[in-house]
């Protein structure tokens, strides 16, 4: 800390102190083998040490807790607490004593005092006290302002203050990622995962109490980090789920888009707004941080102006056998109306069977007609499914189609022996 003291000599005193909570002991133990010099004397001594584990003297651990010695570590999310005294070391009565505290960041000053009503009068050898809290949200340079004003038995006003300046740190570094996935092939929505890794950058553990994903308006959650045993959820990161100095997690969440605006095409475009992270741990003896980041944005995939989804298609089909998918297509666009041609054009395993250049007439803006086709594959193995063409006649664009599903090929004869 950083304190300016006031030039002029002063009836009052002033001291501000970081309320934190105490620490375990640490213990360094000293050990030799019994053949060396001292024999069991290392041992000994650490037995009859109080601050020493019985039965466990060589662990670091102590069974003690010890006084901060120091201001230590603040760090963004945690709740800065601060004890302000002001003490009349002089032999006269003051009168008037108003005492304010504020904080100042980079971007505001914030006023901490818990009441801004002046203390009438304040004897010899007595003091003012008061407790602040502050719950941190910025990260940088902080400076507690102290200011002190009061008159004498003179009449005489007196003011003087103190600075006291503190870095915030930041305890937790959160990254993103969204993967895009077409969902169950029943449903006619998209899901958006989000891998969010969190990473613990302070030098002490962290018991990671709750990370949870608040959607935005657009989206349903789901929750992919636990697991199902004996009818209960389980957290897939076990029943302690401390995070260490230097250590990463992931966490998987599973967005939907809510049915009114999944069934709108083109609504969800661009770039959109996923939700936000709230998390909250733990440190030491229980001291609670809490973190929220900013809205998470991710750019939705482009499908232009037509998409085609697939509605059904079988996991497994017999080589050189004919069978059925479902294909939907939507006009994505809010304006115009297409008139398509669709066309199949065969690869080296796929083989499309039907009238190809065939009219499927007039598709209205934002609305989707469902396609009935049949196909069969030439080779075995996991075949991707290729080869569509749209052209919209009014403009003369063609939209291609290419590896929109993967269907896996088998010979009859397995499926006859596996009957």
């Amino acid at each position: 800390m950083d304190v300016n003291q006031p030039k002029q000599e002063h009836l009052l005193a002033l001291k501000v102190m970081r309320l934190t909570k105490p620490t375990l002991f640490t213990n360094i133990p000293v050990t030799c083998e019994e053949r060396d010099l001292p024999g069991e004397l290392f041992n000994q001594l650490m037995k009859d040490d109080p601050s020493t584990v019985k039965g466990a003297e060589t662990l670091m651990l102590g069974e003690m807790l010890t006084l901060p010695q120091n201001f230590g570590n603040i760090f963004l999310g945690e709740t800065f607490s601060s004890y302000i005294s002001v003490h009349n070391d002089s032999n006269q009565v003051v009168k008037d004593i108003l005492v304010k505290a504020d904080l100042q960041t980079s971007s505001q000053r914030l006023n901490l005092s818990a009441s801004s009503a002046a203390v009438a009068e304040l004897k010899s050898d007595c003091c003012i006290d008061d407790v602040i809290h502050h719950e941190v949200k910025e990260i940088g340079t902080h400076i507690l302002v102290c200011a002190v004003s009061y008159t004498t038995q003179t009449g005489e006003k007196m003011y003087f203050r103190k600075f006291f300046k503190f870095q915030v740190l930041k305890p937790l570094d959160v990254k993103t990622k969204f993967y895009n996935a077409e969902s169950d092939l029943s449903s006619v929505t998209d899901e958006v995962f989000l891998e969010a890794q969190i990473q613990n950058i302070t030098t002490s553990p962290m018991f990671m109490e709750k990370v949870s994903l608040e959607p935005s308006i657009m989206y349903n959650v789901a929750e992919l980090n636990t697991v199902n045993k004996g009818g209960e959820s389980v957290s897939t990161f076990g029943s302690r789920t401390y995070l260490q100095p230097m250590d990463t997690r992931q966490y998987l969440y599973c967005l939907k888009p809510k049915q009114e605006f999944a069934e709108k095409a083109g609504v969800i475009k661009g770039v959109t707004v996923i939700g936000k992270l709230d998390i909250v741990w733990k440190t030491n003896l229980g001291e609670r941080g809490r973190l929220q980041t900013s809205q998470l944005q991710r750019m939705a995939p482009g499908y232009g102006d037509v998409r085609l989804s697939l509605e059904t298609i079988p996991d497994t089909v017999n080589l050189e056998e004919p069978f059925d998918i479902t294909c939907k297509i939507t006009n994505c666009s809010s304006e115009r109306t297409m008139d398509l041609v669709l066309e199949m054009c065969n690869t080296n395993s796929i083989h499309w069977c039907g009238v190809s250049g065939r009219q499927l007439g007039k598709l209205h803006p934002s609305s989707s007609l469902h396609l009935a086709l049949t196909l069969l594959s030439s080779v075995q193995g996991l075949q991707s499914v290729s080869g569509l063409r749209l052209t919209d006649t009014f403009l003369k664009r063609t939209y291609e189609y290419d590896d929109i599903a993967q269907v896996c090929v088998i010979s009859s004869k397995v499926n006859e022996e596996r009957g």
